[in-house]
């Protein structure tokens, strides 16, 4: 969720300018509505991809449904629906706030589910472009992980990942060598992003305070998101990365500073008891981890040649569209806390 740079609708012309199209895609969200592929010179045929004519559905991809005149009054200036958006997001951080309050692991499990779901999309995604990383060993290896992380710390967590690269590669070669290398590359990114990444997440979660760390670490980089977006779309003038996020902003990028900042202040003294500095330190961290995983998600599915990962989440696209700032986070998240916070008795 990010920051955007206001642009000025041009006059509609017979032919339809680039001008136009671009203008027409409004700012980027979290996921950057900007982050779709340029438009083709000529549109395709419904439910095809591209110029070769395939079908969404040969890929198995799940594809945002597409906004009609009649629901445009309800889309935001990032392309999505707003109304959705906010009713989704505050329920997501209804369930988090129960599952760490309640229950510690229940955090644990919905965390693991919610990472799975990530790496069904980020490998369903991939097969579109002819990578076909095997399912059940990624998942098999997302949910090791994350348990392992929990339960046995950082050695635990090393070891799963190496066993499920090494599972990856076994499954993959058991099924021939024609395009092997390829898919087995795609495997151990997905093993890594988004697997090995949010399993520092249970790392923060295991200390006896390991729900107050939880919920800083969202918190702040939630922040990012807001405060990004409120500044961007706002004050937006000078592009961040013009050629991957067209719309992502300077100033947009400085509210997610601001914004971070003061959570992690406001968190870190008064739910963790440290230090105002270590506040600092962690939001500006985050503010910059947070927009290089908008950058890197952007990135990934512009050379994927979609918009979103899928369409499970109303008003936000796919699960991958939120976590890109999360996983990202954690680990930078964990390190500053592990390091500069003691562990306090709640």
């Amino acid at each position: 969720m990010t920051d955007e740079v206001p642009t000025t609708t041009q006059p509609a012309s017979p032919g339809g300018t680039p001008g136009e199209v671009a203008d027409a895609a409004g700012a980027s969200d979290a996921s950057d509505a900007s982050d779709a592929p340029d438009a083709p010179d000529a549109p395709d045929a419904p439910g095809t991809s591209g110029t070769s004519g395939t079908s969404d559905a040969e890929f198995g991809l799940l594809v945002a449904p597409v906004t009609t005149e009649e629901q445009s009054v309800k889309v935001s200036r990032a392309g999505r629906n707003l109304p959705a958006a906010i009713v989704v997001g505050l329920t997501l951080g209804a369930l988090v706030a129960a599952s760490l309050f309640v229950r510690r692991d229940l955090f644990l499990w919905l965390a693991t589910a919610w990472v799975c779901v990530g790496v069904w999309e980020l490998t369903r995604a991939l097969r579109g472009s002819g990578v076909h990383v095997p399912l059940v060993p990624s998942l098999v290896g997302a949910v090791s992980m994350m348990f392992s992380a929990f339960y046995g710390q950082g050695q635990a967590l090393a070891v799963c990942f190496a066993l499920t690269c090494v599972a990856i590669l076994i499954w993959r070669f058991a099924d021939g060598v024609v395009g092997a290398a390829r898919d087995v590359a795609g495997g151990m990114f997905v093993a890594a992003y988004p697997s090995l990444l949010a399993a520092f997440s249970s790392l923060l979660l295991a200390p006896s305070d390991g729900a107050w760390r939880i919920f800083t670490y969202v918190g702040v980089t939630v922040a990012s998101d807001i405060g990004g977006y409120a500044v961007g779309a706002t004050q937006g003038r000078h592009p961040m990365a013009p050629t991957i996020s067209p719309k992502k902003s300077w100033e947009g990028f400085g509210g997610s500073v601001v914004a971070c900042c003061v959570v992690a202040v406001l968190d870190v003294t008064l739910t963790l008891h440290g230090a105002w500095w270590v506040g600092l330190v962690l939001g500006v961290l985050t503010a910059v981890v947070a927009t290089v995983g908008d950058l890197v998600e952007s990135t990934i599915k512009r050379d994927l040649g979609i918009k979103d990962m899928s369409n499970i989440l109303p008003g936000h696209g796919g699960v991958m569209d939120r976590l890109d700032s999360q996983v990202m986070v954690a680990p930078v998240a964990w390190a500053v806390l592990a390091i500069l916070v003691p562990v306090a008795i709640h």
